[in-house]
């Protein structure tokens, strides 16, 4: 008995031994296989894409530069008959990591050879033809193995030696100064073509705007002799408007003055006829009454006339006569009062000094009156001296006496009282 044995498209059944002989065997791919027990040995293998990172480390080109290549591998067992059993042949038993280091050692082996032929320069710049040629190459031998290389790629170049960085700043160098001139070039045509553009749109400009000019220049010509024709029209149309305005408001103007000259004459006959009237309304009721009471007037003022010149005449010779009498009496007053001072003055004459001295001692109460007056409002008097002199001071007030009497009245008391008789002066 046996057993059936499936695959799927990624997969491959190989049945060896039993009826296939010391040599045969029967490979199915994505299908179904009968195994006999015992006698047949089954084994699968995987048909998927192995990826592969070859590494080739400080390996010296053409030029001697030591370089560092890694790149990327895309690998696969192929399902051709033939191929496939050579792969069975190779591989079956192992696993997937036994079978890509196999693979992984014949492409860097084949990495190395092509680095040593290349300089750096194509290395570098050129990856994908080295990518390429690695397998062309390779391809042989890894397909003699039954392995089919799907893709190739290189993933990075790099040294320890910084050539590529030297040489990737000569590069950089060229080319910042080729992008400079190409630059200054590119600025140089930019502005020669922008300057012969701005020239044609310059000239463009002032042709266009001389033509404009001359057709505004035209055009505001025309327009000013169409505004001279309009306006001189307008002129004509305003002033023959005007004047035959003015022809109806000089014929409105007479009208308007003839009825004021009827109304005016209207109005006089009216005015003379209201005169008229005025005067008769006048002569009634203030004339007549006014002469009246004129008349009255003058009556009444004719009798008080009379009445005030007789009260005048009356009252005048009142007066004359009291003045008579009062004059008289002033006169016999006069003449009492003359014949009085005659009589003291012979009195005066006969007595001589003794009358004076009457008259002096008569005056000296209201002298001392007078002296006292401003001594009455003091409440005390202080006499300033050594000793007792009070009678001393009394005697030099008293003394101070006849000098002030003589420059009040002119009468020298000290010489009048030495005229009496028995009377004696003490100095």
């Amino acid at each position: 008995m046996g057993n059936v044995h499936t695959c799927g498209p990624n997969e491959c059944i190989v049945i060896s031994g039993g009826c296939f002989g010391s040599s045969g065997k029967n490979m199915v791919t994505g299908s179904w296989a009968w195994a006999w027990w015992l006698v047949t040995d089954v084994q699968k293998m995987s048909l998927e894409v192995m990826t592969l990172n070859p590494v080739c480390d400080n390996v010296e080109t053409k030029q001697g530069v030591p370089l560092t290549v890694t790149g990327v591998a895309q690998v696969k067992i192929m399902k051709n008959p033939e191929l496939l059993g050579v792969a069975a042949e190779q591989f079956l038993g192992k696993n997937e990591g036994e079978i890509t280091d196999t693979i992984l050692q014949t492409l860097e082996g084949h990495l190395r050879a092509i680095l040593g032929t290349l300089t750096v320069e194509e290395v570098y710049k050129d990856r994908d033809q080295f990518a390429n040629l690695v397998r062309e190459i390779a391809a042989p031998d890894v397909g003699r193995m039954g392995i089919e290389i799907l893709s190739f790629t290189i993933k990075d170049v790099y040294d320890n030696v910084e050539y590529l960085a030297s040489l990737g700043k000569t590069q950089t160098a060229v080319v910042k100064r080729d992008a400079e001139i190409g630059v200054a070039q590119a600025n140089r045509d930019a502005g020669i073509r922008e300057a012969e553009c701005e020239k044609s749109a310059m000239d463009i400009k002032y042709s266009t705007d001389t033509k404009i000019e001359d057709n505004s220049r035209g055009f505001k010509m025309q327009k000013a002799n169409f505004d001279t024709e309009v306006n001189t029209a307008n002129a004509e149309a305003q002033m023959a408007y005007e004047l035959q305005a003015a022809k109806i408001q000089q014929r409105i103007r007479n009208e308007e003055i003839q009825i004021q000259v009827v109304e005016r004459r209207k109005q006089i006959e009216i005015e003379e006829q209201e005169i008229k009237r005025k005067e008769k309304e006048l002569i009634s009721t203030v004339r007549l009454p006014a002469e009246a009471e004129a008349y009255k007037v003058q009556t009444v003022a004719e009798g008080m006339r009379t009445k005030t010149v007789e009260a005048a005449r009356a009252d005048g010779e009142r007066i004359r006569l009291i003045g008579g009498a009062e004059a008289k009496a002033v006169e016999a007053v006069g003449r009492a009062e003359a014949e009085s001072m005659r009589m003291k003055a012979s009195a005066y004459k006969q007595y001589g000094d003794a009358a004076i001295m009457a008259l002096v001692l008569e005056a000296l109460p209201q002298i001392a009156a007078e002296v006292a007056a401003p001594l009455a409002k003091t409440d005390e008097i202080v006499l300033i001296g050594g000793g007792d002199r009070t009678t001393d001071e009394i005697n030099k007030l008293v003394g101070s006496l006849p000098p002030a009497i003589q420059a009040l009245t002119g009468v020298d008391l000290t010489g009048a009282l030495g005229k009496i008789p028995g009377a004696v002066m003490t100095r």
